[in-house]
């Protein structure tokens, strides 16, 4: 009799205990739900909550609502830790990222982090899945913006359901906004700075929605027809777009003097710092016009899928 009630507590104690092991019995709450969202695919906001009841962006993250400041986040820590240009490598510089919606210099919006300095988008990324490219040498010049697994992320003025994560190669954790991941600039110095923009046509602020930044789409337009090569600091490169409003696909062209488009004829608006002059020919023939800065819509001066050629200096 002994020996049969003895049998049966060991037959429900060791049923217990794997009824505890299905059910994750372990309720470590700085565990990510599923390993499964950790690789090259965004683990999008929204997801569940975090161990503090926040929403969760997936890998422990909590994303919070309002700036770090709002949120008493500790001095010297986060983006506050971070030197300017520098890759955020210290344990500290990685607790928390602040993503504001803003302006900076002519682009509007576009988001900045919690110390100001501008972020960016590369167009040899991928959103849909999410996809870092940048990494050795392109990854000291353009810093990924990289959050601890646990951390948080300050939320200003841009929707969570934006707001992931991508692992990167070296298996940090990159910020991604509208699934593309998201950088700083080893030129930019200041809070303010976009010298990041346009660069090699395919570095572009990122706005609240993960698009390309863009500065006042009227400045194009309203000195597109004038005359003269001396109307602000000359452009050393130009993205062109086949659809007004920047509107994908697009290209980029860069360089000295005259240069020919890849595809001439298709662009319907462009993005450029500076002062060049568009040709409807190419070598630099036929009409022309001195733009300076954006153009939302060619048409509305006169060069609608007409761009064969562009001029620089």
């Amino acid at each position: 009799m002994i020996r049969t009630r003895t049998a049966t507590i060991v037959a429900v104690a060791t049923a217990g205990a794997l009824l505890l092991t299905a059910c994750g019995g372990d309720n470590d709450s700085s565990t990510p739900a599923s390993s499964a969202s950790v690789g090259s695919n965004p683990t999008t906001a929204g997801q569940g909550k975090a161990a503090d009841g926040s929403p969760s962006a997936g890998q422990g993250l909590s994303l919070l609502g309002g700036t770090a400041k709002a949120n008493n986040a500790p001095p010297m820590t986060g983006d506050w830790a971070n030197e300017p240009g520098k890759p955020a490598v210290k344990a500290e510089a990685q607790r928390w990222v602040q993503l504001s919606a803003s302006k900076a210099g002519a682009l509007n919006p576009v988001v900045v982090n919690g110390a100001g300095f501008t972020l960016y988008r590369f167009d040899k990324d991928t959103a849909n899945p999410s996809k870092s490219t940048c990494n050795g040498d392109c990854a000291t010049t353009w810093p990924p913006v990289v959050v601890a697994r646990g951390g948080k992320v300050f939320l200003d003025g841009v929707d969570k359901s934006k707001v992931g994560t991508v692992k990167r190669d070296d298996g940090t954790l990159q910020v991604t906004i509208g699934g593309w991941p998201v950088y700083r600039f080893s030129k930019d110095t200041k809070p303010g700075d976009t010298k990041g923009q346009g660069v090699g046509g395919t570095w572009f602020g990122v706005t609240p929605g993960g698009k390309k930044a863009s500065g006042a789409a009227a400045a194009g337009g309203e000195n597109g027809g004038q005359a003269g090569a001396g109307q602000g600091k000359p452009a050393t490169s130009v993205v062109l777009f086949d659809n007004p409003n920047f509107g994908d696909p697009s290209q980029g062209l860069t360089g000295k003097g005259c240069q020919n488009v890849a595809r001439g004829n298709v662009a319907s608006s462009l993005q450029t710092q500076g002062s060049l002059k568009i040709w409807s020919e190419a070598n630099c023939k036929g009409k022309s016009k001195v733009v300076n800065g954006d153009v939302a819509d060619l048409a509305a001066i006169g060069f609608d899928d007409d761009i064969s050629s562009v001029f620089f200096g």
